[in-house]
């Protein structure tokens, strides 16, 4: 692919949810030319990724969160619901979704993301600035070279030819990896075996099914629901064993349930010395146990539903202190058996999912029923069905079905991953694991990829589950906020604005001026407070701006008040110099404002003076 220009590109390789929400990030930040590419090697995942592709998702999946806090912008949380009620195209769409009032507490079937994703991405892309255009590309990035201040991504089409794109900047955006199952290795190509249940195959098998069969479905968390639920909806009527390691059971949002964060005193005993699994763990449940009864006592108002997810979020910013402490082999240890419990502390699952599930496991005449134990393989029986094989502490089980769904994880270790892409980059050791979480890679705080050597490799940004062991020792972070909707948001937030601003300090020869600038302008609140807040605020405002007209419109406000600010400063810079750093301090800011997760998105909102009247009187 040759380039439309001269101007920079940045190309972001996996056009899922966080590849797309970075471009839209980009195309709406750039202030000058610059061509963003987005490569995906399945059409069907542009704009949707495996979790919101519509073949994968039937009309009766629905997000597992409420459809208001499903907007891709932090800072405008009812976007999404905005969108679905007065921006989409029903037409398609079958009872009683196409006559549904959406609301910010209850549930919105997934597919319809998709669309949300490819509308906003359109949107993006005309309303971009002079010079800033979007190119839809095709293929699997399979290799990466860097060289000098350029990369080269190899990249194979889908005809089976390859070709190499240079690139200013790329951004690895691919998503989640599926780890293969040892258990199910002999019965990959059974027909009573559904592998992918989010793939147009796999649904298929579900609504195919008779509705008197078996069905063992491994997994007891989210994903297990929707393949249960799908059938259940069906009037599916056979038993449904549901096959689970640890018997982790998520819980219902109750209604009319937002989103809040919680002031928390740091859990002290916590910041010990670790001695041993057994003593931490002890400690651990004393505070959990402390902080949940403080919330119980103190705000009646909290749903007890809810509560261990307020005490979870109010631990994040002192987790990093606390894992700190404890030992690499151990951190992973606890992580790999504590997961799936510290997920379903974290988030639950609206009334419309769980509700079916629920009414399904009565002991009495319910056809779902939990199997806690450990899944030791999957054989065909003489019958032409499938046996599962599970090992509990008491005894083996045996559990004949006509149909086996594995909904058995993903692989966060990257060195297991066996995409070409993954490969080489780790053996170029352009990608390292992450050492102290074996989940994802190596980062530092803007989300660029570290070498073995702690620095950063080049000009190669991570969003999404690439980043999942770095948000949880860095950020605290626990469960699928580690990688999902809300991470994704602050991460494309960050990675475009660190993009643009390190193509724009190259392009004008500043980067080297930058540590300097800061160090002279480290006082600069003190010397310009309000005009310095002012801009900050602007440039939040500009960043957070859907059209360019406007964007346009604040951009020559923030010009105006930087050159105010610059005029206070005594340094030995051109003025176009001092503007384009003071930009750079400016922008930083606002990023960091913008990605601010100890406040809840209508908090933040108000803070940045981006609130409505009606949302100032709530």
């Amino acid at each position: 692919m040759s380039r439309t220009g001269t101007c920079p590109r940045v190309l972001i390789v996996g056009a899922g949810l966080a590849g797309t929400a970075t471009a839209i990030r980009l195309l709406r930040f750039a202030r000058r030319p610059l061509e963003v590419v987005l490569l995906e090697r399945r059409s069907d995942y542009r704009s949707a990724g495996v979790a919101y592709h519509r073949d994968g998702n039937p009309w009766d999946h629905v997000f597992n969160i409420q459809a208001g806090r499903m907007s891709a912008f932090r800072e405008d949380v009812h976007d999404f619901v905005r969108w679905a009620n007065r921006e989409a195209d029903r037409r398609d769409w079958p009872a009683p979704w196409a006559e549904c009032e959406f609301v910010e507490q209850g549930p919105a079937p997934r597919r319809i993301f998709q669309d949300y994703l490819i509308d906003r991405l359109s949107e993006a892309r005309r309303e971009a600035g002079p010079g800033v255009v979007l190119i839809e590309a095709e293929g699997e990035a399979v290799d990466l070279e860097l060289e000098s201040s350029v990369v080269k991504v190899t990249v194979r089409h889908p005809e089976g030819t390859h070709a190499v794109l240079s690139a200013d900047h790329v951004v690895l955006a691919t998503g989640l990896e599926q780890r293969e199952p040892p258990f199910a290795a002999g019965v990959h190509a059974h027909p009573s075996f559904v592998r992918h249940p989010y793939s147009a195959a796999g649904v298929h098998k579900l609504q195919a099914l008779p509705p008197e069969a078996t069905v063992a479905i491994v997994g007891s968390v989210l994903s297990a629901y929707d393949s249960a639920g799908l059938l259940l909806r069906r009037g599916h009527t056979g038993r449904i064993h549901l096959i689970s390691r640890t018997g982790t059971m998520f819980r219902t949002y109750p209604g009319g349930h937002e989103h809040g964060v919680l002031q928390l005193p740091c859990p002290t005993s916590l910041l010990e010395t670790y001695r041993n699994r057994e003593e931490f763990l002890g400690r651990v449940g004393a505070e959990w146990e402390a902080a949940c009864a403080v919330v119980v006592r103190n705000r009646p108002d909290i749903d007890p539903a809810v509560v261990a997810e307020r005490v979870a979020k109010a631990w994040e910013p002192h987790l990093p202190e606390v894992l700190a402490r404890i030992p690499s082999a151990e951190l992973r240890s606890l992580l790999d058996e504590f997961g799936t419990a510290i997920a379903a502390f974290r988030v639950g699952a609206v009334e419309y999912t769980m509700s079916v599930i629920e009414r399904a496991m009565d002991p009495v005449d319910g056809p779902v029923q939990l199997l806690v134990g450990k899944v030791e393989g999957i054989a065909p029986a003489e019958s032409g069905r499938l046996v599962v094989t599970v090992t509990t502490p008491e005894e083996k089980h045996a559990v004949e079905a006509d149909l086996v769904v594995s909904n058995f994880g993903r692989e966060s270790d990257y060195s297991r991953v066996g995409q070409s892409l993954w490969r080489n980059l780790l053996r170029k050791g352009i990608a390292v694991p992450h050492a102290r979480t074996g989940r994802g890679l190596e980062v530092d705080g803007h989300g660029t990829l570290l070498g073995r050597d702690g620095e950063p490799a080049g000009p190669v940004s991570a969003v999404g589950v690439l980043r999942e062991g770095d948000e949880i020792v860095r950020n605290g972070r626990t469960g699928a906020f580690t990688f999902n909707l809300a991470a994704i948001k602050n991460h494309s937030i960050a990675v475009a604005a660190c993009a643009i601003e390190q193509l724009e300090l190259r392009e004008s020869r500043l980067a080297r001026n930058l540590a300097q600038f800061h160090g002279h302008v480290s006082n600069i609140e003190e010397a310009a407070p309000e005009g310095y807040e002012e801009a900050v605020l602007l440039e939040a405002k500009r960043l957070a701006t859907r059209t360019r007209t406007e964007r346009e419109l604040i951009d020559a406000q923030l010009g105006a008040r930087l050159r105010s600010v610059g005029e206070l400063l005594t340094l030995r810079l051109e003025e176009s110099q001092c503007d384009r750093l003071l930009r750079t301090v400016v922008n930083r800011a606002a990023v960091e404002r913008l990605t601010d997760v100890s406040v809840t998105p209508r908090q933040l909102r108000r803070q940045l003076g981006l609130a409505n009247d009606e949302e100032l009187e709530d």
